[in-house]
């Protein structure tokens, strides 16, 4: 069934930081940011830059389940947190995806933004000179597939495995690496590294 972004799931701006995010050593959140994400889902929480937020208006702080959509730069994408380790905030270039539907699994949702026809609406609506940006109700209009809940976890499950099998790949990739720098090593201190 087709249905509508904002139909489904609350959109919400990044916490309103003025300028960059601040650092304060004792600060009461953490906040997180551009450089703390890949678009393969990983987070960087140990990253996360400590900082000060105003408890007295009200906080959208992160908690499981949430998605982050990253809505500046060249490339859009949207990772579901599995985890969110202590108070935090995202910055203000991001989007918070709060799935408000029991229809729509949140890491499906962000598996559907990820992908090619979600990437070339987003593509085709995209403004800015200096740096691409998404607006909200671009987002919000954005189109969305929602398959039975079976059929949302069975793809969870199949981008779960794809993930697991991509790291395995470069960490293959990188022993390989070392064994052929090791080789190299051995060649220049006049070792024969053959015998």
């Amino acid at each position: 069934m087709n249905w509508i972004l904002k139909s489904l799931v609350d959109v919400q701006a990044g916490h309103p930081f003025r300028g960059s995010v601040p650092l304060v050593e004792a600060g009461n959140a953490y906040a997180l940011q551009m450089r703390d994400l890949s678009p393969s889902g990983d987070v960087t929480w140990k990253g996360l830059i400590r900082t000060a937020v105003d408890t007295g208006k009200p906080v959208q702080w992160l908690k499981p389940g949430d998605v982050v959509f990253v809505a500046r730069g060249a490339r859009n994408y949207a990772v579901c947190l599995r985890d969110v380790p202590g108070p935090t905030v995202c910055s203000p270039n991001f989007f918070l995806l709060r799935v408000k539907s029991p229809t729509l699994l949140p890491e499906f949702l962000a598996w559907q933004i990820n992908r090619a026809p979600a990437q070339r609406y987003l593509a085709s609506n995209a403004e800015g000179s200096d740096q691409l940006s998404i607006r909200r109700p671009v987002l919000e209009a954005m189109p969305l597939a929602v398959p039975p809940l079976h059929q949302q976890q069975i793809i969870v499950s199949l981008t779960e495995a794809v993930v697991r099998e991509e790291r395995q790949l470069h960490a293959l990739i990188r022993n390989r690496q070392q064994q052929l720098d090791a080789l190299a090593l051995a060649l220049f201190s006049h070792e024969s590294p053959m015998n």
